[in-house]
């Protein structure tokens, strides 16, 4: 039943998730869904629901809105896309807390699996079918990757590509004992089995900015998950503003940070 925008209640007392609103626009209907982080994004969300409405049959698109302040909900052309839930947050947070929430709602819907796609127009959706196979053959952890046979990086800004490659992957690999190659590459799909592991416990608020993209990706390598990096295409604009919310020296040292914090198992549960 499709309904009005209002609080969703989290039935499991022990996730620690923001408070959110949640609107269903259209019936939900498949075995997976894809959640869509957005924030600010505006014209770059709209035109990549219209990539997007295509796979709409095939798996439900939620989108997961981290308190946007410009035009970037417009919940009749989201409806008219085939999005099929909207939720808003209203706790604190960013990345980290809008995956939370998605990943909260999906569980408790009973989704079998999430794919989560960054909402700023870079990926290309033609690779959402391969996600969804992935997952119906019992992978876990699929991180999509530009940088191994089949994928593309188009107009990567040039400091960006050789901090992946040079740094930022190196050292998840490292932690992980599994070789990754796009490790920043927010087009990715975990199993419900994954998330509701005891040993994961990603619903703490800790996990703020972008320290569960980097938890995941070591926890469920070290857990010994059935994980693999499959080719996507990634593309930035030629010229103008590139769509990012890292920004200057300030946020890239905040990134580094993280990614040595979360690398050193900081982020694993104080049980251990």
């Amino acid at each position: 039943m499709l309904n009005e925008n209002r609080l969703y209640v989290i039935e499991n007392k022990n996730w620690e998730i923001p408070e959110f609103t949640c609107q269903k626009l259209n019936n939900t209907k498949t075995k997976y869904c894809i959640c869509v982080p957005i924030l600010n994004e505006e014209k770059r969300i709209h035109n990549q629901l219209k990539k997007m409405q295509k796979y709409s049959s095939d798996i439900d698109i939620i989108i997961c809105d981290g308190g946007s302040t410009d035009n970037s909900i417009d919940i009749d052309f989201f409806k008219e896309a085939g999005v099929s839930v909207v939720l808003i947050k209203k706790g604190p947070g960013f990345l980290s807390a809008q995956m939370r929430m998605g990943m909260a709602y999906a569980l408790q819907e009973s989704y079998a699996g999430i794919i989560f796609i960054d909402g700023n127009d870079k990926d290309d959706p033609k690779d959402i079918p391969h996600f969804i196979k992935e997952l119906e053959n019992g992978f876990d952890h699929i991180q999509g990757s530009r940088f191994i046979k089949g994928g593309r990086s188009i107009n990567t800004p040039v400091l960006r590509y050789w901090a992946v490659r040079l740094i930022h992957s190196p050292v998840i690999s490292l932690a992980a004992g599994y070789y990754y190659t796009d490790t920043t590459n927010g087009f990715r799909a975990y199993s419900s089995k994954l998330l509701l592991d005891n040993r994961v416990k990603p619903f703490r608020n800790e996990f703020s900015e972008y320290e569960l993209h980097y938890y995941l990706s070591i926890r469920a390598s070290r857990l010994g998950y059935k994980i693999e990096e499959i080719p996507v295409t990634r593309e930035y604009p030629k010229e103008g503003h590139t769509p990012s919310k890292i920004k200057g020296l300030k946020g890239n040292i905040k990134i580094l940070k993280t990614l040595f914090n979360v690398s050193l198992g900081k982020f694993n549960p104080r049980e251990e």
